[in-house]
């Protein structure tokens, strides 16, 4: 016989998943209703609304994609990319090779820069890039977790305007964290996840996108033949999206007025990410910026008070990862294990070049919050003087005490 569900309880300071909203789960046990009753499709409503204020923009498409943080991505570009388009992909780090992947697999030629990990471009350079290039689209990460950087938006995003280039963000590190301005940075389409700093489960992935990339969608329209109504024409569609799931154009009829059948909704992840986005806005962005600001602030003082070192840039560091060198000579690997096994607690590693090389810290969401901070770092010095680390004992905990009164005494 399976013996009944009964995970252990974890302390989530990854870069994602992160722990959920008690809220949020609360929400999930929410019952069922079909996915045209009046009362869901105000939900929907609801929902849309709240992912337009997170995004910070006024853009009438705002929805989520059914599927991880991928899924929004691919749905994205699926949809606008065509063979022999040419996509510019400035790479940081792991994700910015995603883009690559997925816009290749649908026929993009696409061209890049790279810089060192732990770094970010210079806005200029991307734009001179840009001018050379001649792009249709140009993707790029906001926030880019396998390093701990954030790459500057403003300049790269009104530059592409100007030059009539389609301007796509990877924002599923930052929506819900730090600020993410749609409207303001020309951000043509743009995509956030939930299990990130929105502290819901993975499986869905809100994105937004704007009139310009509805004029090009509503050029690649194609109506599934089950869906058409008797007496009307057949749509032959030659530029039709290739993904049927991901087809923004169909999504558009789902979620807008037309309310046409595409998929059977995941309504229980629609009552988790209302929820969720509900808290974000209950919260005030600017206050939840501050918050998360403030607690990545302890966890730094902390690190470096306990005699660890910070990877990457200071000056382009996300502000809900922070990347920690791993000391030569220990095994970044077993401390891991011990945090896992004796603390209850995760952390993690890193991707391709960086692996074995940093610890990531995910201060995100729910996760963010001033017990967990004391946690992660209580526990870290612990295991690394287990480890035989060289670390100032009793440190970490009140360097990051000293904020946290400071805080308090503004």
């Amino acid at each position: 016989m399976y013996k009944d569900l009964n995970t252990s309880e974890r302390t989530q300071m990854t870069p994602g998943p992160v722990e959920v909203e008690p809220r949020v789960l609360r929400a999930m046990c929410t019952p069922i209703l079909g996915q045209f009753d009046p009362e869901f499709t105000a939900i929907m409503n609801e929902t849309m609304a709240m992912i337009r204020a997170v995004f910070q923009t006024e853009n009438r498409w705002a929805f989520p994609i059914d599927g991880t943080s991928r899924a929004g991505i691919e749905a994205v570009l699926c949809s606008i990319v065509e063979p022999g388009d040419k996509v510019f992909i400035p790479i940081y780090g792991r994700f910015g090779h995603l883009l690559v992947e997925i816009a290749e697999r649908y026929g993009a030629e696409v061209v890049t820069i790279e810089t060192e990990w732990g770094n970010v471009f210079e806005p200029e350079t991307v734009i001179q890039e840009i001018k050379k290039v001649k792009p249709k689209i140009v993707a790029m990460v906001h926030g880019e977790t396998s390093t701990g950087c954030m790459q500057p938006l403003k300049a790269i995003g009104e530059a592409c305007r100007e030059l009539d280039v389609l301007f796509v963000v990877d924002a599923v590190a930052t929506l819900g964290g730090a600020a993410v301005k749609v409207d303001e940075w020309k951000i043509d389409a743009a995509i956030g996840g939930t299990q990130k700093c929105l502290s819901v489960p993975s499986g869905m992935a809100p994105i937004t996108f704007n009139s310009r990339v509805e004029k090009l969608l509503l050029e690649r329209k194609k109506i599934e033949q089950g869906l058409v109504e008797p007496g009307k024409a057949k749509n032959n569609q030659s530029r039709m999206i290739r993904s049927n799931y991901f087809d923004l154009s169909q999504l558009m009829d789902y979620w807008g007025p037309a309310r046409l059948n595409h998929h059977t909704e995941a309504t229980s992840m629609i009552y988790a990410l209302r929820e969720g986005l509900r808290i974000v806005l209950e919260e005030g962005l600017e206050e939840r910026f501050a918050r998360h600001a403030l607690h990545e602030k302890a966890l730094m003082q902390g690190i470096t008070a306990m005699g660890l070192e910070l990877y990457g840039n200071p000056e382009c560091k996300l502000p809900v990862v922070t990347a920690i060198t791993i000391p030569a000579g220990l095994d970044g690997e077993s401390v891991r294990k011990m945090l896992l096994e004796d603390f209850y607690l995760e952390i993690a590693s890193s991707f391709g070049p960086l692996k074995g090389k940093i610890w990531r810290i995910g201060s995100m969401g729910y996760s963010c919050r001033q017990k967990n901070i004391l946690t992660v770092l209580g526990a870290l010095e612990a295991v690394l003087i287990r480890h035989g680390a060289k670390v100032y004992a009793g440190k970490a905990v009140q360097a990051a005490l000293d904020v946290y009164q400071a805080a308090k005494a503004k």
